[in-house]
């Protein structure tokens, strides 16, 4: 940890300007607004894991305003709305050793700048909340703002969650912080459902809270009681002046991102025929778009290709759990063998023979 990290007497914040580039992708990815001006403000509030005692952070006017994100959930289209994507900085990490009842800080990671998105409450169940955060995932790292590592904390969910029953207004919230792997994510909110059902009908009011997820328990805990922003006297910040952000800088990183995975998705549509679904699959990632594109632009059947890669490469990828990178049988190799389908050299049942010997090792070669 450095004087930045403590918060040391002196210490002065600086923008980091790749974090602002940063921002800006995700505002291009996501079509939001990208605000020529944006705010940096102080967000007042006392925490062991905040030296300062504020965090830097955007309050009324953050770097990125609206956008969405679109997602299959099965074979239903899906749009979650943003509110906003806002600069600010990580704080510390409070470590809690419970079995010897200790408790520390660690500051490490602090002043590390934080991009923080925030949704509408347009998500409906934990499959909607967990699929949202997988399109968004794929989005960050496609991208190149995050390599995406949960477990190292590069990428990290909150999960607000309250219930209602049909009609009626919003329930009151209660956040899930720091949920760092989707399958957590998806038990923490099902855990809480039931919870905040249970506490209604057994006549208990919800109250707003900070909660954490126990993976060995499988339960939530309230860690303190939420505050509204009211309760934040947030202000601007007198160190950071405001953020100008030119036309010109926006249209040099527009030049710089590569093609994103729905403009990629629609060209797939386009230029093979492929239904959206299945357009939307190939381009979960960069890998898996150029294994597909490889495969159905050697076989010449786009629709075939997509078939075997949704089918049978995915199968055995998610048996063996590893990507696409690492796949057994090369998109030439699939290619050749979609090729032997179409003319009616072999049978689909012979060809997945084929496959599975390929796979496998046991031949190295399509033959004719």
């Amino acid at each position: 940890a450095c004087a930045v990290d403590l918060a040391l007497p002196g210490t002065l914040p600086v923008m980091n300007r790749e974090a602002v580039a940063c921002a800006i992708k995700l505002g291009l990815a996501l079509g939001s607004h990208i605000a020529p001006v944006s705010i940096f403000a102080r967000k007042n509030y006392f925490y062991p894991d905040l030296p300062k005692g504020y965090q830097i952070s955007q309050f009324e006017i953050p770097v990125v305003q609206g956008g969405e994100v679109e997602f299959f959930l099965g074979d239903e289209k899906k749009t979650v709305r943003l509110v906003r994507a806002h600069l600010e900085e990580d704080a510390g990490k409070s470590l809690h050793e419970d079995f010897i009842g200790q408790s520390g800080i660690d500051l490490n990671r602090a002043g590390t700048p934080l991009l923080e998105i925030v949704t509408e409450p347009d998500i409906r169940s934990s499959d909607e909340a967990v699929a949202y955060a997988k399109e968004l995932h794929k989005i960050v790292t496609w991208i190149g703002i995050c390599d995406g590592n949960m477990q190292e904390g590069s990428f990290r969910c909150d999960a607000n969650v309250s219930v209602r029953k049909p009609g009626q207004p919003l329930g009151t919230r209660r956040e899930i912080k720091n949920l760092n792997s989707f399958k957590f994510m998806q038990q923490a909110i099902d855990y809480e459902i039931r919870w905040q059902i249970e506490q209604i009908e057994d006549g208990h009011a919800i109250q707003q809270a900070t909660v954490l997820f126990d993976p060995d328990t499988g339960e939530t805990r309230a860690m303190r009681t939420k505050e509204d922003a009211a309760d934040y006297r947030y202000f601007p910040d007198p160190d950071l002046p405001p953020l100008h952000i030119s036309e010109q800088w926006v249209q040099e990183q527009r030049e710089l991102m590569a093609e994103l995975p729905r403009t990629m998705a629609a060209r797939f549509v386009a230029d093979y025929g492929l239904p959206e679904y299945d357009a939307t699959t190939l381009t979960q990632s960069k890998a898996m778009a150029s294994y597909f594109e490889a495969a159905a632009q050697a076989s010449g059947q786009a629709k075939l290709a997509s078939n075997w890669i949704m089918g049978e490469v995915s199968r055995r990828l998610n048996s063996e759990e590893i990507g696409i990178e690492d796949a057994k049988v090369d998109s030439a190799k699939l290619a050749t063998l979609i090729q032997r389908i179409s003319d009616g050299t072999i049978s689909n049942n012979a060809a997945r023979q084929v496959f599975d010997a390929l796979w496998s090792g046991e031949a190295s070669e399509v033959d004719a």
